[in-house]
């Protein structure tokens, strides 16, 4: 029996081309792949006519296959001399639980392998033409995931330090947004500042919402802003109407700005 191998592979965020160029010949070599909610189709068909293909994915409030069941899956099917190709949107290690599984694989001594992929907190500004960092705007930028309650006691993340990042990105946090934006105002973040809400980037779909902080909520409720969506705060935000440079089958992404807006345009 040939040794087995796990790899986790970062597939990119929403255009299947943005896939490293490794992580496309690891699909295209496997025995199996285990794969997310979010992989497109066109990376799937690369597979070997005759690999296995197993969805593992999730959604919010929707886990069919717990993780510690897709960690013991991974697990056994590495021990039997796989390769086996653990597929995810984005980054493995940016909100994938790619740890988790990196370190199931190393307790249980199984060989395992980390290929990055580009996330959609850095691929979702650029399509929408937002620079997270900016020479006189932005020195810096935090990340962090919006679907954890900013105000529960538990709360692992220092939201009165995330008011003061020059550029603040949430990631899944679309149905928290209000709970997200309250807790920002309340520890002092400009209700001004510019705030883009860019919903299912780099593909055909991408849409870009564009207003303040104090009245993303209102803009939102008022559009039809589709999951997944990554939401960018800070005055680089900006910058998505003058850099609004991302086209898909020959017609501009959607761009819609809030009319009461008057925003100055970076230089």
């Amino acid at each position: 029996m040939s040794s087995g191998k796990a790899y986790l592979v970062g597939a990119g965020a929403g255009d299947p081309d943005l896939i490293t160029v490794k992580g496309l010949k690891l699909v295209q070599s496997a025995d199996l792949i285990l794969y997310d909610r979010l992989i497109p189709s066109e990376l799937l068909n690369e597979a070997r006519p005759d690999a296995e293909l197993i969805f593992v994915g999730k959604r919010s409030g929707h886990h069919p296959k717990p993780q510690n069941e897709i960690n013991t899956l991974l697990l056994e099917q590495v021990a039997q001399g796989k390769q086996v190709v653990r597929l995810k949107g984005g980054d493995p290690f940016v909100f994938g639980r790619g740890g988790e599984e990196a370190i199931a694989l190393a307790a249980a001594g199984l060989p395992v392998e980390i290929i990055p992929g580009i996330s959609s907190a850095i691929a979702a500004p650029a399509y929408a033409g937002i620079p997270l960092t900016q020479k006189d705007v932005a020195s810096g930028f935090a990340l962090v995931a919006g679907h954890e309650t900013p105000d529960k006691p538990s709360s692992t993340t220092d939201w009165a330090a995330m008011a003061h990042m020059p550029t603040l990105v949430v990631l899944m946090g679309l149905k928290k947004l209000p709970e997200v934006v309250a807790v920002l105002l309340a520890h002092g973040k400009d209700p001004q500042t510019p705030t883009a809400l860019i919903s299912r980037a780099t593909t055909s779909e991408q849409t870009v919402l564009l207003a303040t902080l104090e009245t993303i909520i209102e803009r939102a409720t008022m559009e039809t802003v589709l999951t997944p969506a990554i939401t960018v705060i800070g005055a680089v935000a900006q910058f998505a109407e003058q850099f609004a440079w991302f086209s898909a089958d020959s017609t501009t992404a959607g761009f819609v700005e809030d009319p009461t807006l008057t925003l100055a345009h970076p230089s």
